[in-house]
């Protein structure tokens, strides 16, 4: 996660082209060629041992013939020589190099990363077209077009997928701010870049093109930090829906990887799209910045064929049509008269005149029962295509406050040119088709569920159920101690019990004698399966038999179980039997849950519809742990079996909470034990009186990657709530900052002098921007922290928030910046030397050797505070009124 010297790979003021050439269409004369011809504006060094002159510049022969050490290393020569190069370049002061050359085994791409290690020079590639600024005149590439500059980022693997973007993007108008091409990957990854576009002000929107992520949780922390500033837009290669061979359980099947990055770019906020055309149209759909709230489009049209048509694409893109509200249906008749067509799609007719079209627009845009509008028109010859245009963006225009998201599709080509002109100029998407327009607006739905995802910091600790880990923890350990790779059904099911999940009455048998005596203590019916640590499907082997209703039937059924498994699977240990109670649920559903550890992103969740036919069925979502009750709920919508749960006719409808909270006890217990690696619950039956357990079995084994460590996405620390008392005998609750904090920190802002906020952000302010704030709340715990109290407000009694601490820490966890503020009317009660002891403890748990800060001279409090927690004073030579304090945790401790 280090954004390190990127600065000198992307706004260099000098470069050296080691291996530039003259010789015609050599990788050396192209790059050479775009570098001298784009525009840079600093010196551009070629290093050549043959050519005295590349593009008419004197060539040095070697790195240390260079009369000074360039910002960035473009590097074209052959692999082998490249170890040396990025040595001396790095002796001499660079500190970024783009590797063009191609032809690296593991062995001299390592040596190549070793040598760039100690001088700290960042390496993108090898095996990279390279990089191009625009804004910046810089073209270190080998690409065969300019592109045009523009404020749209692209991050690539493919060299040749950079080309062929640009080759499209140019045609078509559109620039970029950055087109990066990854090559191999050796150093800059993907998580690197989101993390530098994300702050550089010239890039609008990211956009990625991804083969394969190498660093899961690194990627995921640097996703989720960029999608909270802007859109970032991915297109993934490689859809293949082929299960794993080596998988056992249903889960395991069915969690194939390209699903898994599916949940993957949800849960960091950011929108999948499967095509160039709709990743460009999905950023000018997500720049206008219009927010919406739900999936309820209403078509307004002038032609009714094409109302169908929409719809059509609506429906079967998972939208929602909307309903015309009778406020609106009566403002219409109004309007209109009998001229509209009552309905979505609101018909106005083929002759609309542009006042129908605003008289409509506008009476839509009042209705609340939509989330967006989606304006067509269709030429004809008595209606002007081009002044109904104008009409809409008047409308809008004067309805501007109500930041309503309206679409619009033009039809036709020479008619519709000057519209989408119109549309364009005043930023209303538009788009060539209703189905286009349709899509884009799935696109805005999705990325809005996207966002809310990304919201969502679920706890480390449970507060809705109080699990057993010791019973689960013994478990475990009898289980990996006796070599078995699954639990026992039996032992399963203990496992699930102690988190919470129901599960039906279930006894073990050693022998068919005993199967027989536990069937007649049950009572009723009963269902007799095989015990074996070696069979993950009993009912593939006939080691299942329902519905025996006396001991007798299961003494003679469990005899023959025996031999019909030890026939099928001769080699597997048999343990016996167990017997469990007929669950009598008529109208309960069969479900599915499950888990199972991904290479990459770690354990993966799933839920859908259950039963022996499931990967048949394939109807399952994912998801990536942790989850709380609204992720939970969130990856239960995306299952076609959602619609029947939810209750129709004479069915009821299921006890949802009671699924999700299953959903959620899955979830906290496989973050709470690292050695299960596998689960399946199937099915799980469940209906209006809650869920239930029937059958399930765990895979262990010893943790390769320890604890959290192992999840992509690390979870709330709650062990850090730690309640306090401050000099006057209040208490406040000290916690790690949420998302949903932020109301919090605007009233704790308003509550601050104007005096107080100048010494703490080093400028007068008015007021906290929502960037800003949002920027303090939505953290990755992984990569900083921050800790707010809160208590009771003295007049209302509603929590507010009285200080706040946080440490951002350096790329190698070595440094970190402390910034610390308490409200004003606090002072003198040591609440902020509370938080900064709280903060230095966190630091030195996670490693940080040094934290630091930058206090204005005249903050004599702060320098008083620091003084007297053991930091260090250092002039800032640069800024005078301003002074860097730090400390030595390490020495801090021993002193």
């Amino acid at each position: 996660m280090t954004v390190r010297n990127l600065n000198q790979m992307f706004k260099p003021t000098s470069i050296a082209l080691i291996g530039a050439s003259r010789k015609p269409q050599s990788i050396g004369a192209v790059v050479a060629r775009n570098l001298f011809n784009a525009g840079f504006s600093g010196p551009i060094l070629p290093v050549n041992a043959q050519d005295r002159a590349v593009e008419g510049v004197l060539t040095y022969k070697t790195v240390a013939d260079l009369p000074i050490t360039p910002d960035l290393a473009v590097i074209c020569t052959p692999a082998d020589t490249v170890p040396a190069t990025i040595d001396q370049l790095g002796a001499r002061g660079t500190r970024a190099a783009i590797i063009i050359s191609s032809g690296f085994s593991k062995d001299l791409l390592q040596r190549t990363l070793d040598a760039a290690k100690p001088h700290v020079l960042r390496v993108l590639g090898p095996n990279s077209l390279g990089a191009m600024v625009p804004g910046r005149g810089l073209n270190a590439s080998f690409g065969h077009v300019t592109p045009k500059k523009g404020d749209i980022a692209l991050v690539a693997q493919s060299s040749m997928v950079v080309t062929s973007i640009v080759d499209w993007a140019t045609a078509r108008g559109i620039g970029f701010s950055h087109l990066i091409s990854m090559g191999d990957k050796g150093d800059v990854d993907f998580g690197d870049l989101l993390d530098y576009l994300a702050a550089d002000p010239t890039a609008r929107a990211i956009l990625l093109y991804i083969e394969n992520i190498t660093d899961a949780r690194k990627f995921m922390s640097a996703a989720r930090s960029a999608a909270r500033q802007k859109p970032v837009i991915v297109i993934k290669a490689g859809r293949s829906e082929e299960a794993t061979e080596a998988a056992v359980s249903h889960t395991g099947a069915l969690a194939v990887e390209d699903a898994v990055y599916d949940a993957a770019f949800r849960r960091a906020g950011i929108l999948r799209v499967n095509t160039l055309e709709e990743l460009f149209d999905a950023v000018g759909t997500l720049a206008t910045g219009v927010p919406i709230s739900g999936d309820r489009l209403v078509i307004l049209t002038n032609g009714g064929g094409m109302g169908v048509m929409a719809t059509d694409a609506l429906v079967q893109s998972g939208g929602t049509l909307a309903a015309l509200s009778p406020d609106t249906i009566q403002s219409i008749d109004t309007a209109l008269g009998t001229t509209a067509k009552r309905g979505n799609p609101l018909r106005i007719g083929g002759d609309a005149p542009p006042k129908r079209y605003a008289d409509a627009l506008n009476a839509l845009l009042h209705d609340k029962s939509n989330d967006a509008i989606l304006v067509l028109n269709c030429p004809s010859a008595v209606n002007d295509s081009t002044a109904a245009a104008q009409a809409v963006v008047d409308t809008l225009a004067a309805n501007k406050a109500l930041r309503h998201p309206v679409l619009t599709s033009w039809l036709g080509d020479e008619s519709a040119v000057e519209a989408r002109r119109l549309f364009a100029a005043n930023r209303i998407p538009t788009y060539d088709t209703p189905s286009h327009a349709v899509r884009a607006f799935m696109h805005l739905v999705e990325y809005r569920r996207n966002q809310e995802l990304l919201m969502e910091t679920p706890p480390s600790v449970p507060d809705s159920f109080e699990p057993d880990r010791i019973v689960v923890q013994k478990t475990i350990a009898r289980a990996i101690a006796e070599k078995r790779d699954w639990l026992t059904e039996y032992e399963a099911k203990r496992v699930l019990a102690a988190y919470g999940i129901p599960v039906v009455e279930t006894r073990r048998a050693e022998t068919p004698e005993e199967a027989a005596r536990a069937a007649d203590s049950i009572g009723g019916s009963v269902a007799l399966k095989i015990l074996s640590p070696d069979i993950a499907h009993k009912s593939d082997v006939g080691g299942v038999v329902l519905h025996l209703t006396s001991g007798d039937e299961v003494l003679d059924e469990a005899r023959a179980m025996l031999d019909r498994v030890r026939e099928a699977v001769p080699d597997a240990r048999i343990e016996g039997f167990t017997v469990q109670e007929m669950a009598v649920r008529p109208d309960a559903y069969e479900l599915i849950v499950g888990m199972t550890e991904n290479p990459l992103f770690g354990p993966v969740i799933l839920f859908g519809e259950g039963g022996i036919g499931v990967e048949v069925v394939e109807d399952y979502a994912l998801a990536l742990p942790p989850l709380n009750m609204r992720l939970a709920s969130e990856l239960m919508t995306r299952t076609r079996i959602w619609k029947r749960l939810k209750g129709y006719r004479s069915r009821q409808a299921v006890d949802l909470p009671a699924v999700a909270l299953t959903l959620n006890q899955i979830s906290q217990l496989i973050v709470d034990f690292p050695e299960i690696v596998e689960l399946d619950i199937n099915p799980l039956l469940a209906d209006q009186d809650g869920v239930m357990a029937l059958d399930a079995s765990i895979r262990v084994a010893v943790p390769e990657r320890p604890g959290a460590r192992r999840l992509a996405i690390r979870p709330y620390p709650k062990a850090l709530e730690d309640p306090i008392r401050i000099k006057d005998g209040r208490q406040f609750l000290v916690r790690p900052i949420l998302p949903e904090d932020e109301p919090l920190v605007h009233g704790m802002f308003a509550r601050m002098t104007p005096e107080d906020i100048r010494l703490r952000f080093f400028a007068p302010m008015k007021r906290l921007s929502h960037q800003a704030a949002a920027r303090l709340t939505q953290i990755d715990y992984d990569r900083e922290m921050g800790l707010i109290a809160v208590g009771p407000d003295d007049v209302t009694n509603e929590t507010v928030m009285y200080g706040v601490v946080r440490i951002a820490a350096d790329p190698d966890n070595q440094r970190a910046e402390y910034a610390v503020m308490v409200r004003s009317d606090m002072k003198g009660q040591g609440l902020g030397y509370i938080l900064m002891n709280k903060i230095l403890d966190y630091a030195r748990s996670r490693g940080i050797k040094e934290v630091y800060g930058e206090v204005l001279r005249e903050n004599t409090n702060m320098l008083a505070m620091c003084r007297s927690l053991g930091f260090v004073r250092k002039e800032n030579l640069d800024e005078p009124g301003v002074v860097e304090v730090r400390i030595d945790l390490e020495k801090a401790k021993g002193a």
